[in-house]
């Protein structure tokens, strides 16, 4: 009899091209394409926060409002995603709530560049990154993008092997129901606002129900879950490159996402 296989599949870069824009609120400078875990992670005390919330309703908000009245106002539930220290939610809220530098302007701006950048865009994110020590909104962010071409059909056929298909990603669910429906993945098998943590209990918890857990990432926020898998693979579709301390931390890596399709039938 076969064994039973789950896989697991970090969203950004990894089901999804993505494209990525940052606004340092301090010198107005943008940055493109970067990885949004990456720029958390550059110095400590910084985590990474998101809204949930239509992003119509974010770019109809008057321009030179603080960012947190209008999380107040509108009544916007947020989450932390990552940080580089250990920080809590309510560690973050307050660097909202004490930031005067950063207006919803700035939120504008990222989201705007990402509509010039990917026109059609399927999936949209809007975050912030927050600085404990400075108490105050460091990056305005916004991320945008669509799955990669073979996504669809990736899926489709490790369904059709009787592979039973998970996400674990760090962006919300208002994207993610999206992507489920596209890829045609139960909502109850999409963990949304998953930390490093979090993916690794994920695979943990998983491995408890079957008989191999694979997983499928390209990030540093996906390292846990990568040592934690009986299988780590690590996709380099989106950028070409990895570093080297993520790339030892994985069994495999692949190019494309339609690689992970003969990766399993071996498995099998």
């Amino acid at each position: 009899m076969d064994e039973s296989i789950a896989v697991v599949f970090d969203s950004a870069g990894t089901l999804l091209h993505m494209y990525r824009v940052a606004k340092d609120t301090l010198t107005g400078k943008y940055i493109d394409d970067i990885i949004t875990t990456d720029l958390v992670s550059k110095k400590p005390n910084c985590g990474l926060v998101i809204m949930h919330t239509d992003p119509d309703k974010i770019m109809s908000c008057q321009s030179t409002k603080r960012i947190y009245e209008f999380l107040i106002d509108n009544k916007i539930r947020i989450d932390l995603s990552c940080s580089s220290s250990p920080i809590t939610l309510d560690d973050a809220a307050q660097c909202i709530k004490n930031d005067t530098l950063t207006s919803m302007q700035d939120i504008h701006d990222v989201v705007n560049a990402i509509k010039l950048k990917c026109p059609d865009v399927f999936y949209l994110g809007v975050g912030f990154i927050v600085d404990t020590k400075s108490q105050g909104i460091v990056y305005t962010i916004s991320t945008g993008g669509r799955p990669f071409a073979n996504t669809p059909a990736v899926l489709n056929t490790l369904q059709s092997m009787k592979i039973d298909v998970y996400i674990a990603s760090g962006d919300s669910m208002r994207n993610l129901e999206n992507l489920a429906r596209l890829v045609e993945i139960p909502i109850e098998r999409v963990y949304d606002v998953a930390t490093p943590q979090k993916k690794e209990w994920v695979i943990r918890s998983l491995k408890k129900q079957y008989d191999k857990v694979v997983m499928v990432g390209d990030g540093m926020n996906d390292i846990l879950a990568l040592r934690a898998s009986d299988l780590g693979v690590l996709s380099i579709q989106q950028t070409g490159t990895c570093m080297e301390k993520l790339s030892s931390e994985a069994d495999i890596i692949i190019t494309d996402i339609k690689q992970i399709v003969k990766i399993i039938k071996e498995m099998k």
